[in-house]
């Protein structure tokens, strides 16, 4: 069995590489955060993009893929970042993220383009039969840093759920709850577990239905 004073000498030896190993992940999202987008380009690249979100960026009402036209830029960029360096799991997002888009300035610019589309589609609802409890759920676990309205925080990078659909919104909190979105704080998981899946379905439904602030919030 190892040492004490050994087991601290290794620790001490791989702090540095955890660091290291981090550090890319940090100088790129900072610096596609600081970047004054191209919204152009932005544009050209969503094009390889438009399969699976669509041509507005709408996504699927199934929840298959998310709502991105409209979403705080911050917030595009970051999830971006987590699909390139593993701290968020999709393998067509990683591939795209990690193939299709290159230096920290393609990434502000699409990310810069899908902030500013109109929400032109419908979203995906539930049956709503529990919107009044959603309402209470969202107030008492969610509003403190999403917002009143779902409106999210765009220099926070906090994103905005109004208008999010129903499906990709169920998925997302059950994955935060079984530890499949590594990036989340650990807050979304204590907030979220102790609702039973009713709970979850109405808190869904109602943030799907929460008309989106079109926008006169900073992006």
């Amino acid at each position: 069995m190892k040492s004490h004073a050994t087991r601290i000498a290794c620790l001490a030896f791989l702090l540095p590489l955890v660091a290291n190993a981090a550090s890319p992940a940090r100088s790129e999202l900072q610096a596609a955060m600081q970047a004054i987008p191209n919204i152009e380009h932005g544009s050209e690249l969503f094009a390889q993009c438009v399969s699976c979100h669509g041509p507005a960026g709408g996504g699927m009402r199934d929840g298959s893929t998310p709502r991105i036209a409209g979403q705080h830029a911050h917030v595009i960029i970051k999830q971006l970042v987590d699909f390139r360096y593993g701290k968020r799991w999709d393998f067509r997002m990683e591939q795209r993220a990690g193939t299709h888009l290159g230096a920290a300035q393609d990434i502000a610019d699409v990310s810069g383009y899908l902030s500013v589309q109109p929400r032109l589609n419908d979203s995906g609802m539930g049956n709503g039969e529990q919107l009044a409890q959603g309402a209470g759920f969202y107030a008492a676990y969610c509003a403190s840093c999403h917002g009143a309205a779902a409106e999210g925080n765009g220099l926070g990078a906090v994103p905005m759920l109004a208008g999010q659909h129903y499906g990709y919104l169920m998925r997302q909190m059950y994955d935060a709850v079984d530890g499949r979105r590594p990036a989340l704080s650990q807050l979304h998981s204590r907030r979220i577990e102790p609702l039973d899946f009713e709970q979850v379905r109405a808190v869904a439904d109602f943030l799907s239905r929460v008309p989106a602030a079109e926008m006169a919030l900073p992006h």
